[in-house]
C-alpha cells in the first residue's frame, strides 16, 4: 500500500505540474493578445446535479478569470472566450463577436494561442533534462565495458549473433548503454559490429526488425550476459536447504543445460508457464520439484529440491549495476543546456518512431492508462527519477496534443493552418461537430488504455 501511495503521489504531482504549465501556455498567449480567459482549472469541474464539481475556486475582483480545482483528475482546461472547446459552450458562439474573444483575433494570433501549451511542455522537458544533467550528470554503464557480452535468443542467433558478443556499433554509430535506445538502434541497423573472442566481427541485419517483438519476446532479443554463479543464499529457502553456497555455479535444471544466469531464469520461466495449467496441488508440487546440477570448484553435484510456491530457489544474483562499474559524465550549467536539448530531442524522436507499433495488434495491447503510467514512477521517492519521468511525460503530452485530432490543440492548429492557406474559416457548426468527434476518439483511446491496465492486473495480458 505504501508503494502504491508513493507512486500515486509522484504521478499526481507530475501531472498537476504539467497540466498547469500546459494550460499556462494557452493563458499567456491569450492575455498577450487581449483574449479573455473565463476559467483556468486544474482537473475538470464536471458537475453532477446541483453540484458544480468544484473542489476549490476563486475569482480576483480585478480579473475576468475564475481559477479553480475540479474533482475529475483527467487533465485541466483554460476556457477561452469565443472559442469552441471541450466546454461545448455553443450559446456563447450565437452572440455577436466581441473584441476580447478568440474568434475576433487574426489567425496567426489564434495559432500562437493554440500551440502555447505544446510549446511550454516541450521547452519544459528540455529544461528539466538540462537540469538533470547539471545536477546529477549522466551516469551509465558503457556497453563496451560489459566484458561478458550479451545473451541472445534464437532469433538473434539466426542473424549471426553469438552469446558473449560485445556490442560495439551499428552502421558506424557507437552503442552507448543497455537501454531501449540500444534495441531501437539494432532494429534499424544493417550492420552491427561486435567484439568476439577479441576480434571485431560484422553481423548483417535487414534494417527493419520489429522493435516491439525484440523487447517483448521471451527471452528477449538480447540482454546482458550474467554468469550462473551464486552470490548469496537467503536463509530458510530451498537453496539453503540443499546447501547451496556463495561461489557455487548452477549447471543444469531438470536436465536442461544452464550456461548463464539468463538461461536459469528462462528455465524458471518454462516452469511458470507449466504452472499456469496446473489444476491440483499435486500438479503444482510435481512442477515445483526440480533436479538441480551445480558445481563447487572442480566438484559437480546433483540434488533434488522443491521450489517455493512462487518458483523461487532462494539464491541471489548481483545485477548488472553490481557487476560493472558505471561512469558519470558531469556537465557545467552552460554545457548542460545543449546536452539537455540533444537528449530531449532524442527522446522525442524515439517516441515518435515507436508510435508505428501502436497500430499493430501487439502494439494496441501495450497501450497503458493511468495505472501503467503511474507504475513507471519509482517505488521510493527519488527526485532524479521523478524529474526524469516528468520530463518524459511532458514530451508525450506535447506530442500527443499536437496530433491533428479535433478536441486536441493539434486539431485546432490544423483548421487554423487551413484558414491561413485558403482564407476561409471552417463554419462553427463544423467545428462543433469536429469537437464532438475528437472528444469521442479521445474517450475511446482512454477506455482502451485503462482497460488494458485492468486486464494486465488480472493476468489476461
Amino acid at each position: 500500500m505504501e508503494i502504491f501511495l508513493i507512486r500515486l503521489l509522484q504521478f499526481m504531482l507530475a501531472i498537476s505540474l504539467l497540466v498547469l504549465l500546459h494550460e499556462g501556455g494557452h493563458f499567456f498567449f491569450s492575455k498577450l493578445f487581449g483574449v479573455r480567459v473565463e476559467k483556468f482549472y486544474l482537473f475538470f469541474d464536471l458537475g453532477i446535479g446541483k453540484w458544480t464539481g468544484k473542489l476549490f475556486s476563486f475569482k480576483p475582483k480585478t480579473s475576468d478569470t475564475e481559477y479553480g480545482v475540479g474533482w475529475l483528475p483527467l487533465g485541466g482546461y483554460c476556457k477561452i472566450s469565443g472559442m469552441i472547446d471541450e466546454s461545448f459552450d455553443t450559446e456563447q458562439m450565437k452572440q455577436p463577436v466581441q473584441p476580447w474573444e478568440f474568434r475576433s483575433k487574426p489567425a496567426w494570433q489564434r495559432l500562437l494561442i493554440m500551440i502555447g501549451g505544446v510549446l511550454v511542455n516541450f521547452l519544459l522537458a528540455l529544461f528539466i533534462y538540462s537540469q538533470i544533467l547539471f545536477w546529477w550528470g549522466d551516469t551509465y554503464i558503457p556497453l563496451k565495458n560489459m566484458t561478458m557480452g550479451m545473451k541472445f535468443n534464437q532469433e538473434a542467433k539466426a542473424y549471426g549473433f553469438q552469446d558473449g558478443d560485445i556490442l560495439v556499433s551499428s552502421d558506424g554509430k557507437d552503442f552507448k548503454d543497455f537501454s531501449a535506445d540500444l534495441f531501437r538502434q539494432v532494429s534499424e541497423a544493417h550492420e552491427v559490429v561486435v567484439l568476439r573472442n577479441g576480434k571485431e566481427t560484422t553481423v548483417k541485419l535487414p534494417g527493419e526488425l520489429n522493435l516491439l517483438d525484440m523487447i517483448k519476446s521471451e527471452p528477449r532479443f538480447m540482454e546482458p550476459l550474467l554468469s550462473a554463479e551464486v552470490d548469496s543464499v537467503a536463509e530458510g529457502t530451498p537453496a539453503a536447504q540443499i546447501g547451496l553456497q556463495k561461489g557455487d555455479v548452477i549447471r543444469a535444471v531438470n536436465g536442461h543445460e544452464v550456461d548463464s544466469y539468463n538461461a536459469f531464469v528462462n528455465e524458471i520461466g518454462r516452469l511458470s508457464d507449466m504452472m499456469a495449467s496446473a489444476q491440483t496441488a499435486q500438479d503444482s508440487l510435481k512442477i515445483r520439484t526440480v533436479s538441480l546440477v551445480y558445481a563447487r570448484g572442480e566438484q559437480t553435484d546433483t540434488v533434488q529440491t522443491v521450489l517455493s510456491s512462487d518458483l523461487k530457489l532462494g539464491f541471489l544474483k548481483n545485477g548488472v549495476a553490481a557487476v560493472y562499474k558505471p561512469v558519470t559524465i558531469e556537465y557545467g550549467f552552460f554545457e548542460s543546456i545543449p546536452a539537455g536539448i540533444k537528449y530531449g530531442w532524442n527522446v522525442l524522436k524515439g517516441y515518435v518512431d515507436d508510435l508505428k507499433y501502436v497500430f499493430s495488434a501487439e502494439g494496441a495491447k501495450s497501450l497503458g492508462g493511468f495505472g501503467a503510467i503511474g507504475s513507471l514512477f519509482p517505488p521510493v521517492w527519488d527526485w532524479y527519477l521523478f524529474w526524469k519521468m516528468t520530463a518524459f511525460l511532458s514530451i508525450i503530452l506535447a506530442f500527443m496534443n499536437i496530433l491533428p485530432i479535433p478536441a486536441l490543440d493539434g486539431g485546432h492548429v490544423l483548421f487554423l493552418i487551413y484558414e491561413m492557406m485558403t482564407g476561409r474559416k471552417p463554419s462553427e457548426q463544423f467545428m462543433i461537430r469536429a469537437e464532438y468527434v475528437g472528444f469521442g476518439i479521445l474517450i475511446l483511446l482512454m477506455v482502451v488504455a485503462n482497460l488494458n491496465d485492468i486486464l494486465r492486473w488480472l493476468g489476461y495480458l
